[in-house]
């Protein structure tokens, strides 16, 4: 890198340290003319970062806001911290959250040097992560792998265990990562069965790329998620669950989120429908709710919310 090229970083890098950097120090700093700084700063500009300057004798130069977000230069602690964040955040409930990271994270590991990758490594594997949404865990090297796959059309490989314990062998060509209620879904098509599938993520394990690009294929679905939602609709394992929530849905839709449907039956009160293979879950979702409700399927929902109800009474009893 030439030193007019490594200058202008480290002109960026100070710029985003400081709200407001004095011409007369950042020269200094840069061990640079303040004539050499404003054709530094110039060049920023070009490069599409919005820095303001200040004339007169106290002028001086910050990094403002600018209509698109411009790369950013960080530090090696900076970069670590931004790949656990990004980590922790793919495994969180945060509706749209949770897939923004897994892309960010797709763009960020690939770039970082090997020695700042052991890093993050090692910090990944002595935390503990806390799931707040009640789903499998995911590895986050699995969902940033499988992202990579997706962005670059390359094919990739892996096992997978399907939901009576059987294991096999997948080559597919990797569509789209779905967060979609407690779980991560690949969207692919499976180039063995010839078709289009979905995979849950906590059933696969060791994903690699092949190398081998493709041309991607047409979903025969409006989009992801609706291909994952109807293969989940039509699962045999899985119970409808509907109940009446005693509440206007406005108060509900934050709290059980986007993997509940809540539709309005007047202003202080909704209808909740969802599909699990998990009862305690749909009486976790409910209870997330705050409000009274009543369970109108299916019947062994009933018997789970009166055998739950037994024990949470005599958990509050005497003693």
């Amino acid at each position: 890198m030439s030193n007019t090229s490594s200058r202008t970083l480290r002109l960026l890098s100070l710029l985003q340290t400081h709200r407001y950097w004095p011409g007369a120090e950042l020269a200094a700093r840069l061990e640079v003319s303040v004539r050499t700084l404003r054709r530094d700063v110039d060049r920023l500009r070009e490069l599409g970062y919005p820095v303001e300057a200040n004339r007169g004798v106290d002028g001086g130069y910050q990094l403002a806001a600018g209509a698109a977000m411009p790369p950013l230069v960080l530090d090696d602690e900076e970069a670590v911290a931004l790949a656990v964040g990004l980590q922790a955040a793919a495994q969180g409930g945060v509706a749209g959250v949770a897939e923004a990271s897994v892309r960010a994270l797709a763009k960020v590991i690939p770039v970082m040097p090997p020695r700042l990758r052991r890093r993050v490594e090692a910090l990944r594997s002595a935390t503990v992560p806390v799931s707040w949404s009640g789903g499998p865990a995911v590895d986050p090297a699995v969902l940033t792998a499988i992202a990579q796959a997706c962005r670059d059309t390359e094919r990739l490989e892996f096992g997978y265990a399907a939901a009576d314990g059987t294991r096999t062998q997948r080559h597919v060509e990797p569509f789209k990562l779905v967060p979609l209620g407690r779980r991560w879904y690949l969207v692919a098509y499976d180039l063995h069965r010839h078709g289009w599938r979905s995979f849950r993520l906590d059933r696969l394990d060791a994903p690699h790329a092949t190398g081998a690009r493709f041309r991607p294929r047409e979903l025969p679905a409006d989009d992801a998620a609706a291909f994952v939602r109807s293969g989940i609709e039509h699962a045999p394992w899985n119970h409808e669950v509907e109940a009446v929530v005693e509440a206007p849905p406005a108060a509900i839709r934050d709290r059980v989120g986007r993997w509940v449907t809540v539709e309005e039956i007047d202003d202080g009160r909704c209808r909740l429908r969802m599909t699990t293979d998990s009862l305690d879950w749909a009486l976790l979702a409910l209870g997330a709710t705050g409000a009274d409700f009543a369970v109108v399927g299916p019947p062994e929902l009933r018997d789970r919310v009166r055998d739950w109800g037994e024990r949470f009474a005599r958990a509050s009893g005497p003693g």
